[in-house]
């Protein structure tokens, strides 16, 4: 990678932990391995009383936690905390985004640099129409093309709580940016496995003939956590896995599994593909909402070494009676050439036996065996997964003879993993994404048809519940693998989930 441009970073929400988890440690890794050039600034807006060291202090303590690269030395994170100011202001009133103004535009002068400002939004979102506003009315933010700099939105997800909102939100930010100024971070495709993706289906003459309705016979998509809903229970009791997983992390991996050849690789293009895909997934009616989405939420149960996990209502923050969904498996359709008739199982949740987020592609049985007793249902589907977390990587499964005298197949792994097959270690998915903010590279963020259209998706599956009784809440363990009901909707199509032991 290259140098960057010369920016100024304002951070809104710079006391909350996102800021502080993801975003500085990022910014430092980034700059420990030389991409910012000498004349940039980092500035926090938050609404917490606190001087510039007592912020610096508050970032410094989370790199030692949270940066891969910790320990963090001291003298060289004051060299790295001298371009970081910290600004206490209300996000409604106008006078603190002039005063932002103000602060902005005297540091760009003393770096002797353009008005390349960056604003991320690391906020609730129940903010994000003040900060926009505030930007615009302030004069801070342009939709016009500048001579003497750039300005761009990030925002973090969720992007609106349905359809509607969505829309709004994406109504107000276009007021004040152009699409091409609004970064919308999904940090799974910051992920160097997600972004392999479209390597591996585009970059091996291999596998593309091959990745069609002709030879694949179904592909599962999985993201599941052991853990809870933790510090959450505000924000994920109103939102559940549905809105939380499935509509975004999820239908993007669809996405770039299914997605034809953009006819280049950048933002438009990739863009173009995927919501051409998205606008070919079948639509949900109600009844295929009853036989081929299951919800689920967890109970109590055992987690790792025997460790004792309450039940979702137990959690603390959440109603005795929630109707949450902290599991969704669902059965999807693509109607296009490519993959008419191959069905797509997702899932994800929460307190799940094992932690792991992968994609299985399982390819179509053989139509004859030579091999004698090796008959065709004996003999193992040849399967790729791309696994995503923890331990990132591809696996191929094929049929080998065993030793011994007679023609007997077994199933074998040919595979590969990041950490023991490329040197160093590779950037975290927020260093990725930062950079290519930047940069100016849109190419693995949301664009507005993209995120509307998995809206509507998920939309068809919401209000469908709206419409049909609530299971019986909680309804599997803590430590299990989901609802029993999540292994019915896939074993009564003669298919099993991938890997589950």
């Amino acid at each position: 990678m290259k140098g960057l441009n010369p920016c100024g970073i304002i951070i809104f929400g710079a006391s909350g932990d996102l800021a502080h988890i993801k975003i500085f440690p990022a910014l430092y890794n980034l700059w420990d391995e030389g991409f910012f050039p000498d004349n940039f600034f980092i500035t926090g807006f938050a609404r917490t009383k606190m001087d510039d060291e007592q912020f610096r202090k508050t970032i410094y303590d989370s790199m030692n936690i949270y940066c891969r690269k910790r320990p963090i030395d001291v003298k060289h994170f004051k060299d790295f905390s001298k371009h970081i100011n910290y600004l206490s202001m209300s996000y409604n009133d106008i006078k603190s985004y002039e005063s932002l103004k103000t602060f902005t535009e005297t540091k760009s002068k003393e770096y002797g640099m353009p008005k390349n400002l960056i604003f991320y939004l690391s906020t609730p979102p129940s903010v994000y129409q003040d900060v926009v506003e505030g930007l615009n009315n302030s004069g801070l933010a342009s939709n016009k093309e500048q001579k003497d700099g750039f300005s761009r939105i990030v925002i973090e997800k969720p992007f609106g709580y349905d359809y509607e909102s969505a829309n709004e939100l994406n109504s107000d930010i276009l007021s004040a940016f152009q699409e091409r100024q609004i970064y919308r971070i999904d940090h799974y495709l910051g992920k160097e496995t997600v972004q392999n993706i479209l390597a591996f289906r585009f970059a091996n003459a291999i596998f593309e003939p091959v990745w069609n309705n002709k030879y694949i016979d179904h592909i599962q998509i999985s993201a599941l956590e052991s853990i809870g809903v933790g510090s959450r229970a505000g924000y994920f009791d109103n939102a559940g896995i549905i809105r939380d997983m499935m509509q975004n992390h999820m239908l993007q991996l669809l996405s770039l599994v299914a997605i034809e050849p953009p006819a280049i690789f950048d933002a438009d293009d990739l863009s173009n593909e995927k919501a051409k895909l998205l606008k070919s997934v079948r639509r949900l009616t109600i009844n295929d909402v009853r036989n081929n989405v299951v919800r689920g939420q967890y109970d109590r149960g055992t987690i790792g070494d025997n460790e004792e996990a309450l039940s979702y209502r137990e959690e603390k923050g959440i109603p005795v009676d929630s109707i949450t969904d902290t599991y969704v498996a669902l059965k999807l359709y693509i109607d296009n050439y490519r993959w008419a008739g191959v069905p797509f199982y997702i899932r994800s949740g929460k307190r799940i036996k094992e932690h792991k987020t992968e994609i299985a592609i399982y390819f179509k049985k053989l139509p004859h065996s030579l091999f004698g007793k090796n008959s065709v249902e004996n003999l193992e589907q040849n399967i790729i997964t791309i696994t995503i977390q923890p331990n990132e990587g591809i696996e191929l499964k094929i049929g080998a003879k065993s030793p011994g005298f007679k023609m007997e197949i077994e199933p074998v792994e040919l595979s590969f993993f990041y950490k023991s097959s490329f040197k160093g270690t590779p950037p975290e998915a927020y260093e990725r994404l930062l950079y290519d903010i930047m940069e100016g590279d849109q190419t693995l963020f949301y664009r507005t048809d993209n995120m509307l259209i998995s809206w509507k998706l998920i939309g068809d599956i919401i209000n469908g519940w709206k419409s049909l009784p609530a299971p019986m809440f909680p309804n599997y363990e803590s430590g299990s693998w989901g609802p029993k009901e999540a292994d019915e909707l896939i074993n009564k199509d003669g298919r099993a989930w991938h890997n589950e032991i």
